[in-house]
């Protein structure tokens, strides 16, 4: 790659923002004075994290919902701009020169594609106590003090060049817990890779005194038993149920013996492999089109935190983005011909004539054409529109519903934006007061636009010109949904950039979603559209492509 970063530093986290700070605090000068870039993955949305890598400078990928760690990894390697992608745990504390000794191992070693390094225990606080005979209980690696070849290496203390991903496939995300890196490096082998481990580029991996505490040690092994069984079974390599029972037996034995408190942590994990032996989880099927969420956000409990965090998002936003400086560039963006389309729901309290005052007032010529619900489908009403008010001459199509709130001066930033990152389709982000099926539309701290693999129906989307032929007229649907779905497959086999815009947050919340119409009749509906369609499913609707944290 051109200008290139000398590595991608990816670092996975899941809502532990103490231990993130001492990580970066140790990474970041490192990744500066190497010109390396550092990543930070967070998996599912967490405000702390944000915090803590905006003030490091790192940039940010979150997912929508936790997908788990390889989902994180393989997500940090579609963000990452190097070849040469490095892997380290949210816990981690690395000391001065382990980059340099990881990439000086790389220059080294051209003919090699993955690399790891020592991982040394760190319990901050003491620890439960130990005999001497057991490894500590938290991931570790020592194999020497010379570098050498092994093959395997953990995901704590990595690193893979781009091409070993390209041969051989990502992570895969169905696999959990501890050693989840492991299937990979197996087909990695198996396709005749080389694993190189560096024995100068080792870090600390540490627990703090509260988590090295024994039962919280306990609880956390019994966890990785269960998960780890569920990796074994799916690989078709569990061992037998007697087989756990004779290692839980044996760490019982120690612990009694040697008066280990290590043992208990190892008989831990085993009782969580034997109960995932002996009950299998039910597994219950979904519909793959659907979030699996409603998104609403009601009760006083609900509203007053998602209140808090809108006045700490809208903070952020006035701090970092220079709102005044973007807004005044939104005025100054050329003028653009738009339909705007609405369907209202007559009888019922909306907000259909704030949001057409809204559109009206931009510097945009604005045609606004709505229609009364009446006993027809949404979609079927909006095609009725588009007959009487064709979109032919307009430069965007925008779509809203009737319980929506506007920010002043909404469509000329929204506009502007869209435009400025070359979107064919785009949504306005939901601020965290506002009805959200999918979590992927909330609005992200520090964020002005993210580029998705997906763009919801409602409450608002807008369609660049470039898209009508392949969207317009919309098919004669009543709820919708899956509607969404299959036009976000289109914009991918036709290399459209679509996404959603953070700095331009409305609220969805005047009434419950699908009020209006029958939730088992609209799923129907889905599958009967969707089928023989292509179609983005639930997984891959929740992921951000690229989180633009800047416009200018």
């Amino acid at each position: 790659m051109s200008n290139a970063p000398s590595a991608s530093i990816v670092i996975p986290t899941l809502a532990a923002p103490d231990y993130l700070e001492v990580t970066l605090a140790s990474v970041a000068p490192q990744a500066g004075a190497a010109g390396a870039e550092v990543i930070v993955v967070s998996d599912g949305v967490d405000l702390a994290t944000e915090a803590v890598t905006a003030r490091h400078g790192a940039n940010l990928v979150s997912l929508d919902e936790q997908r788990g760690l390889n989902a994180a990894r393989n997500a940090g390697v579609a963000a990452a701009r190097s070849d040469f992608i490095v892997f380290i745990d949210q816990d981690i504390d690395a000391p001065p020169g382990w980059l340099e000794a990881m990439l000086d191992g790389a220059r080294s070693n051209p003919d090699c594609e993955v690399f790891g390094g020592p991982i040394r225990a760190r319990l901050e606080g003491g620890g439960p106590r130990a005999c001497g005979r057991e490894p500590p209980p938290i991931t570790t690696l020592d194999l020497g003090p010379e570098d050498r070849s092994t093959e395997l290496v953990w995901g704590a203390n990595m690193a893979i060049r781009r091409s070993a991903f390209e041969r051989v496939g990502m992570f895969d995300e169905e696999l959990h817990g501890r050693g989840n890196e492991d299937d990979w490096e197996y087909r990695y082998a198996a396709a005749g890779g080389r694993i190189r481990y560096l024995a100068r580029a080792g870090l600390d991996h540490r627990r703090t005194g509260e988590d090295a505490r024994l039962w919280v040690l306990v609880r956390a092994a019994y966890g990785q038993g269960r998960e780890a069984r569920r990796s074994d079974a799916r690989l078709g390599k569990p061992r037998p149920a007697r087989s756990e029972l004779r290692i839980l037996a044996g760490c019982a034995w120690h612990t009694f013996r040697r008066r280990c408190a290590y043992g208990i942590v190892m008989g831990a994990r085993a009782a969580g492999s034997l109960h995932e032996a002996l009950a299998p989880r039910r597994v219950t099927e979904q519909d793959d089109f659907l979030s699996g969420t409603s998104g609403q956000v009601f009760g006083i409990r609900a509203t007053s935190k998602a209140v808090v965090e809108d006045a700490l998002l809208d903070a952020v936003a006035m701090a970092r983005l220079r709102q005044w400086r973007l807004h005044r560039a939104a005025r100054k963006s050329a003028r653009r011909r738009v339909l705007a389309l609405a369907v209202e729901r007559t009888g019922e309290p909306n907000l259909l004539a704030g949001t057409r005052g809204e559109l009206l007032r931009s510097r945009h010529e604005v045609h606004f054409a709505s229609t009364a619900a009446g006993n027809r489908g949404k979609w079927e009403n909006l095609n009725a529109l588009l007959a009487d008010n064709p979109p032919d001459g307009h430069d965007w199509v925008v779509i809203v519903d009737d319980d929506v709130w506007l920010p002043r001066g909404f469509l000329d930033t929204f506009l502007f934006l869209v435009e400025r990152f070359e979107l064919r389709m785009a949504q306005p982000a939901h601020r965290r007061r506002s009805h959200a099926a999918w979590q992927v539309t909330r609005r992200r701290a520090g964020s002005v636009v993210r580029e998705t693999a997906f763009v919801e129906i409602g409450p608002l989307v807008a369609f660049h010109q470039v898209a009508f032929e392949g969207l317009l007229p919309f098919p004669d649907l009543r709820a919708g949904w899956g509607l969404d779905a299959h036009w976000s497959a289109i914009a991918r086999e036709r290399g459209w950039r679509i996404g959603i815009v953070d700095a331009t947050p409305i609220r969805h919340g005047l009434r419950r979603i699908a009020a209006s119409y029958d939730r088992k009749e609209a799923i129907a509906e889905g599958r009967r559209f969707l089928a023989g369609k292509p179609y983005v499913n639930s997984s891959e609707a929740q992921r951000t492509l690229v989180s633009h944290r800047t416009w200018s």
